[in-house]
């Protein structure tokens, strides 16, 4: 899966000369924490919700009620906008996209392509949607984890092991703990007690939530 497959194409953005009272209705009409700065298609930045709500004058403001609308009438977003942000192009992994998500602990990441201009945005809704899609969890079928000693062709072997039983894999997906590691399959199947004992007659270890219950209790 690469980032241009799983973004937002389509994002609110405002520029430089956006009025910051229209960016704040902007973001509580679209429940956003932050907006894109654009110009000509080019991404120049982005403000955030804390800095116009900063900006904006409080309620307990000694203005009058002509001084405040026109000071609002005046104030625009330029110099709230952070140039420097993280960026990936549409061409970059989903899984590059979401280390850099978590190493930096951002809530999004804008999209631009080589030339600088905005192509759309990943948020972490985004990357859950991918999580889910990719763990297969809307096909249905029945979910096997198995717990294996890591060890070239595994996957292999698990694999051909559902296709001599004439199971379609719906997903597959690798966690490490350790020197273990878990498979995790989700096979179509109407009988999947009779798969996890063929699994098991193999000699592979079929686990489930009780096998890691000590790590949580």
């Amino acid at each position: 899966m690469y980032v241009g497959l799983a973004m937002y194409k389509h994002v609110p953005t405002i520029t430089a000369d956006t009025l910051i009272t229209k960016a704040d209705r902007m973001m509580e009409a679209h429940k956003l924490w932050i907006l894109l700065v654009v110009e000509d298609g080019i991404l120049k930045g982005c403000v955030h919700m804390q800095d116009i709500r900063t900006a904006l004058p409080s309620s307990a403001t000694t203005f009058s009620k002509h001084e405040l609308n026109y000071l609002l009438s005046k104030m625009t977003v330029k110099d709230l906008i952070r140039r420097e942000m993280p960026t990936v192009r549409p061409e970059t992994e989903i899984e590059v996209a979401a280390k850099i998500m978590h190493d930096q602990d951002l809530a999004g990441l804008a999209v631009v392509d080589e030339r600088g201009h905005l192509k759309g945005y990943l948020s972490r809704s985004s990357m859950l949607a991918v999580l889910i899609e990719e763990m297969g969890l809307a096909l249905g079928g029945h979910r096997i984890a198995i717990e294996v000693e890591d060890r070239k062709g595994l996957m292999a072997e698990l694999s051909r092991l559902f296709v001599d039983m004439g199971i379609n894999i719906l997903s597959t997906s690798t966690f490490f703990r350790g020197n273990l590691r878990l498979l995790v399959f989700r096979i179509a199947t109407d009988t999947p007690a009779q798969v996890e004992q063929a699994v098991r007659d193999k000699g592979y270890k079929i686990v489930g939530p009780e096998r890691f219950a000590k790590e949580w209790a």
